[in-house]
């Protein structure tokens, strides 16, 4: 009979039918404790950021984070820490974020996207869930992210895009941004754009692409930026939009991008573009 000290424990085991030989799962006359396995899990992400203060956890603010944690533990039992590829902030979307997290859980893959994403609310929506390679980690293991930023330029307002667009009241001029934009493709040292808050070990990042385009709106067109790199600092994507954006309106001119990535100061390069424009689109990985 157990007793306190040698009861296992439920939270590190589960309770399984097995004798040597039978097949797991069937009842063959005695009950015995066996270990549990622990999978890993990469699971991805799209969500209006609208509603919230970013995706980590805070005290007295609604996050993705903690939404996405009370619904694993309301599907598999467990207290589960999970680990995005990249921290959003406060207004900021995603299409393709992607999250790390482990559980010992036996629910299938499917079944699992279906029980979380019957327990989130209706802003945030699991598209994928798949087993990934014990110790994957998404960030570590990230090898390059996309982003997405959305410019609604003119005196008219699109009303409908308020909360996903950086409504800008002046015409910008995309042939000047996009002439801007090629001098920071390729491997540089982004101190001049990076925000205050969460320092790196290093400053110097590879742009694999950064284009500005003009794409045709339902109501009202829009300038779309798409930059993708091996790593992001904090806020550098808002900060370059911002700078690109004072490109646009005229008051700096496309070579002046340069000389400000080559100062390597933040206080040179222009403000920094508000968050609502800003989608993480996908997260590349090498499996």
């Amino acid at each position: 009979m157990w007793n306190d000290m040698t009861r296992p424990k439920l939270n590190s085991v589960s309770l399984t039918p097995h004798r040597a030989n039978a097949p797991v799962g069937r009842f063959v006359g005695a009950w015995v404790y066996c270990p549990a396995v622990m999978r890993t899990f990469r699971l991805t992400l799209s969500y209006d950021g609208a509603a919230y203060a970013g995706w980590q956890v805070q005290a007295n603010a609604r996050t993705i984070q903690a939404e996405l944690e009370a619904a694993l533990q309301q599907v598999t039992g467990e207290k589960i820490r999970a680990v995005a590829s990249g921290r959003t902030d406060a207004g900021v979307h995603a299409l393709g974020q992607v999250v790390s997290f482990s559980s010992d859980t036996r629910l299938p893959t499917d079944v699992l996207r279906k029980a979380l994403d019957a327990n989130l609310p209706r802003d945030i929506v699991v598209r994928d869930v798949c087993e990934a390679p014990a110790g994957f980690h998404a960030i570590r293991d990230a090898l390059r992210k996309r982003y997405r930023y959305v410019v609604q330029d003119g005196p008219v307002r699109d009303v409908f895009s308020r909360a996903y667009a950086w409504q800008f009241p002046q015409r910008l001029d995309v042939e000047a941004m996009q002439a801007a934009a090629a001098v920071l493709e390729g491997r540089h040292d982004f101190a001049s754009f990076e925000a205050a808050g969460s320092p790196r070990a290093s400053s110097v990042r590879t742009i694999y692409e950064l284009s500005v385009e003009r794409r045709a709106g339902d109501f009202l067109d829009r300038i779309v930026f798409e930059v993708e790199a091996d790593g992001f600092l904090y806020k550098m994507v808002r900060n370059l939009v911002g700078s690109l954006v004072d490109v646009g309106r005229g008051r700096q001119s496309p070579a002046w991008i340069a000389e400000v990535l080559a100062a390597r100061n933040r206080k040179l390069a222009g403000m920094t573009a508000p968050p609502q424009g800003l989608f993480l689109v996908t997260v590349e990985y090498g499996w």
